[in-house]
Formats: C-alpha cells, structure tokens, sequence
C-alpha cells in the first residue's frame, strides 16, 4: 500500500526537473499523476520513466485554450482532483537595460498569467481538503541581477498565493507556495552557454550556506509535505533554499 494511495494530482511542467521528480515521489507512493509539458519527447520520455500510474499531456501553460482543454481531460481522466501543483515556468537570464518588451511578456505570460487562470480553471475540480501549491522562487525576495522580469513574475505569485489561498478557503481548498533556490535541475546549461552555467553554477554554490545545490527530490518532498500533510497551513511559502534567503 502507497502512502498516497488512491490520490489525484496534476503537475504543470511535469515532464523535467522538480516536476517530473515531484511526480516520480507521488507515483511511487500510488498516486495517480497527470503532468504537462510543450515539447512531446520529453512527455514521452517523463511517461516513459513514470509508468503506467501517470498521464502526460501536452499543454502549454501560457495557452488559456490548452487550459480550458486541459480542464475537460482531467475531468475525464480523474473526476475529482486532490492536488494542483503549478509549476510550469520560464526563466530568462537578461541584463534590467536589455529586457525587450516581447521577453517581458513571455516571462509574465507563463509564470504569472498561466498559473493564474490555470487555478481558476481546475479548482472546481477539486475535492474539499484538497490542495494547491504554487513554484515561486527566492528571486521574489532577493535583489539578484539578471532575472529582474523574471523575479517579478514570482512576487506576483506570492501575491497569489495569499489571495487564492483567501478566495478559495471556502471550498475547503488550501494554496500554498514552494520557493526552491539554487535546484540541480540542469536549467542553467539550458539558458547559458556551457562556460557561462558552470562559472554560475560555481559562483552559486559558493555562496550558498549548506555549500551546494538542492536536489530535485528534495523540493519534492517539500511540495508533497504542502499538498497533503500540511492541513492546517494556508497561503504560506515554503522554501528550498539551502538557508540562502534566511542565513
């Protein structure tokens, strides 16, 4: 018997890094998991590697048509859902003077604009008791260069952590956000050049109290603590940091 036997859950952005890890704790334990992503052969591989327990669907996070279909498949699929994990994001490395209007939007498009219809979306389908976690990011709380529109875009999801959190506990749903630092997910060698990402990637863990990076798991056992067992916590922000946003 799985610890989470029995449970439905959807993850945007599910098919790499904390999602895919997020939703390979969750499958282990019983859980049935539908996840999401833009590009089909790494839904294929992330279905591949999850098994027969998980569904994966293509769906881009910054489409409101692709919600509103995704909305129906998980009806279908599920009936009801226990748990809403809304991470699908980008992250764009710019310096403030060299942000162009079209990255501006993309960035907010994704990780605000989606997340928050995507909420409004599939909270009908969500069961009392449920829950919904949000990825937010440490960059909401410190001044890092390089990521201004991007940190913005998170702040805006902590503010909707609070006022989702505030609308939807009448439905007995709980919202509540997880803020990874510096995970190992391979994002920067993605948006970087090689020599660029291993200089950061350095430069980060140096300055990072536990001396390293995060692993994928370990935000996954932060979100799967926030979706199930955290009942009486609501509109919080857990992070993931390594002690870089407290120490």
């Amino acid at each position: 018997m799985g610890r989470y036997d029995g449970k439905t859950v959807v993850i945007t952005g599910g098919s790499s890094g904390f999602g895919l890890a997020t939703a390979q704790l969750l499958v282990d334990e019983g859980a049935r998991v539908l996840i999401t992503g833009r590009t089909q052969a790494t839904l294929d591989s992330a279905s591949e590697q999850l098994g027969p327990r998980a569904i994966a669907v293509r769906s881009d996070a910054a489409s409101l048509p692709d919600i509103d279909a995704l909305a129906d498949r998980v009806k279908i699929e599920f009936g009801l859902l226990d748990v809403l994990f809304v991470n699908a994001g980008i992250t764009r490395f710019v310096a403030f003077e060299s942000t162009a209007e079209d990255v501006y939007d993309d960035i907010f498009t994704v990780n605000a604009k989606g997340p928050y219809f995507t909420v409004q979306k599939l909270a009908p389908l969500m069961s009392p008791g449920s829950g919904v976690v949000l990825t937010t990011s440490v960059a909401n709380m410190k001044g890092f260069p390089l990521v201004s529109a991007y940190a913005a875009s998170k702040a805006a999801l902590r503010s909707m952590t609070r006022t989702l959190a505030s609308e939807l506990l009448p439905r007995k749903i709980r919202v509540n956000a997880i803020s990874p630092g510096p995970i190992d997910t391979g994002i920067l060698f993605k948006v970087m050049s090689k020599e660029a990402a291993d200089q950061t990637r350095a430069e980060m863990a140096a300055d990072n109290p536990m001396l390293r990076f995060g692993h994928p798991r370990e935000v996954a056992k932060a979100v799967a603590f926030l979706a199930f067992d955290a009942t009486y916590t609501t509109g919080a922000e857990l992070t993931v940091d390594g002690g870089a946003s407290q120490l």
